[in-house]
């Protein structure tokens, strides 16, 4: 009896970690129409472009922090890095990046389809 509970729980344990990949993970289509992917880089989450002018250029690194992901963003444009938040919502990313508290912009980020 007990080694078939074990069995399930094990089971059970194991196609959750398989499928419970984290919300922010995945490819996204950026507000301006390229493709940028996040995905795990150690203890954080990073965002790489992948498409257009910035290809392969690393854009931020986040941590979680409750429901939300704190961390830096840098601008390819300049290499500014700037304090960010995502927020995830469904397919929708909200990121924020300020470089002083009331000087931030907002965009919107949608889930690319796999």
């Amino acid at each position: 009896m007990f080694r078939a509970f074990t069995v399930a729980a094990v089971s059970i344990a194991l196609s959750g970690a398989a499928t419970g990949a984290d919300p922010i993970v995945g490819s996204w289509k950026t507000q301006n129409g390229e493709l940028s992917v996040i995905d795990r880089c150690g203890s954080q989450y990073c965002i790489v472009a992948k498409s257009g002018k910035y290809a392969g250029q690393k854009l931020g690194s986040f941590q979680p922090d409750g429901d939300l992901y704190k961390g830096r963003l840098t601008d390819p444009r300049n290499n500014a890095t700037y304090s960010g938040k995502l927020a995830v919502s469904g397919d929708r990313l909200k990121l924020q990046g300020c470089a002083t508290s009331v000087l931030c912009k907002t965009e919107t980020w949608t889930r690319a389809s796999q």
